[in-house]
């Protein structure tokens, strides 16, 4: 049988040496325990070595593998009573890498510190639940244990470096832990029972204003632009004279120009255009029975509100104080059947607006004709209301 072996430097970088006292200390009960499956250990303390290989008398083809990660564990300060498991047939190790996972220096130590926990629960926590035994020393994290388990471990301490606290990996393992107890629910999908996390205090990122979309892919090139040349044996302009090339570039250049005149014209008369003006509203005034209706002419609004009474300039019968009254007593009654026929005309539709007017027209033009006498005018101003 041919002879095969691993050789495994013991102080790593950063190490104090401290491990060579106790690897001295514990070198017979290494040496016993891999005696058990005939494998041949050797340390050389001068170069800071171990050497594991197979003997004549080794029958297990997989013993080397596991003298290796025996080795492994203790180069990463595992004590002997934990990593003598991996000689067993049902354990398995993994020794995790994290120096690499984070950058800032501060923030590792951080997380780190944040596996281990306040004085090493939440790594406590992490083993009972996993059945492995794991331990945190410098930047590789080793476990130990069922494959299971360790598979849970990576997951967990990977998550760690990714800012994602344990206490939720943690909580997650303790509701799988008491599912698997339920014959029912082995075969069953226990997502409906797993908590779901979200990442509540990620600031959310910035969407950009312009959104550029990409253009669907095509494997082939687009196609190429028409020159200028092809454009002018397109419309037939390559085969014109320089001159009538000339004039036809004048002819644009002035049709454009007018354009942009016409335009420049618009926008300055634009200034000289008066608003829109917001029409009058329309005062009413009301009759003596109660209708509205239409103010007179701007010259009877604005007169006096009390105008004084104007003399009589009628013939000899009218110069008596009965004549007088009379003549007064006509105009008076003339003036309130006006007043009647437009507040009754104020009630009537628009639509006939323009017939009142020239009625009232009438009328006012047949009492000045009846008041006429030989002699001279009678005028009846309406007194104040």
């Amino acid at each position: 049988m041919e002879r095969g072996g691993f050789h495994q430097r013991r102080q790593p970088a950063g190490s104090d040496g401290g491990e060579e006292v106790y690897l001295k200390e514990c070198w017979p009960l290494v040496e016993k325990a891999l005696g058990d499956v005939h494998i041949k250990a050797t340390l050389d303390l001068i170069e800071g070595s171990i050497t594991v290989c197979t003997t004549k008398k080794t029958f297990d083809p997989y013993a080397i593998v596991r003298a290796r990660d025996l080795i492994k564990l203790l180069a990463r300060s595992v004590p002997f009573d934990q990593a003598v498991r991996i000689l067993q047939d049902d354990m398995a190790c993994d020794i995790i890498k994290i120096g690499t996972l984070v950058r800032n220096r501060e923030r590792f130590v951080k997380r780190r510190q944040r596996l281990i926990g306040p004085k090493g629960s939440t790594l406590k926590a992490l083993e009972l639940l996993t059945n492995c035994y794991v331990m945190v020393q410098g930047n590789t994290v080793s476990a130990l244990g069922p494959f299971n388990g360790l598979k849970e471990v990576r997951k967990v301490v990977m998550d760690t470096m990714r800012n994602i606290h344990p206490i939720y990996n943690i909580k997650t393992l303790m509701i799988k832990q008491e599912l698997s107890k339920d014959p029912d629910l082995r075969l069953q999908s226990w997502e409906r029972f797993l908590p779901t996390f979200r990442h509540k205090n990620l600031a959310k990122r910035k969407e950009p204003k312009k959104k550029s979309t990409k253009k669907a892919y095509t494997p082939f090139p687009p196609s190429q632009p028409e020159s200028t040349v092809d454009k002018e044996l397109a419309t037939g302009e390559f085969f014109l004279r320089e001159s009538v090339k000339k004039r036809k570039k004048l002819d644009l250049i002035k049709v454009k120009q007018a354009e942009a005149l016409t335009k420049k014209q618009e926008e300055r008369n634009k200034a000289f255009i008066p608003p829109k003006e917001k029409p009058l509203m329309k005062k009413t005034n009301k009759g003596t029975h109660g209708n509205t209706a239409e103010p007179e002419s701007t010259a009877s609004v604005s007169g006096p509100a009390n105008p004084p009474p104007s003399p009589c300039f009628c013939h000899s019968s009218c110069r008596g104080q009965a004549g007088h009254r009379g003549h007064q007593g006509e105009s008076e009654k003339s003036k309130d059947q006006e007043t009647g026929r437009s507040s009754a005309e104020a009630s009537a539709p628009r639509q006939q607006h323009h017939g009142q007017k020239e009625e009232e027209k009438r009328l006012s033009t047949d009492s000045l004709r009846g008041s006429r006498g030989s002699r001279g005018i009678c005028v009846a101003v309406p007194l104040a209301r």
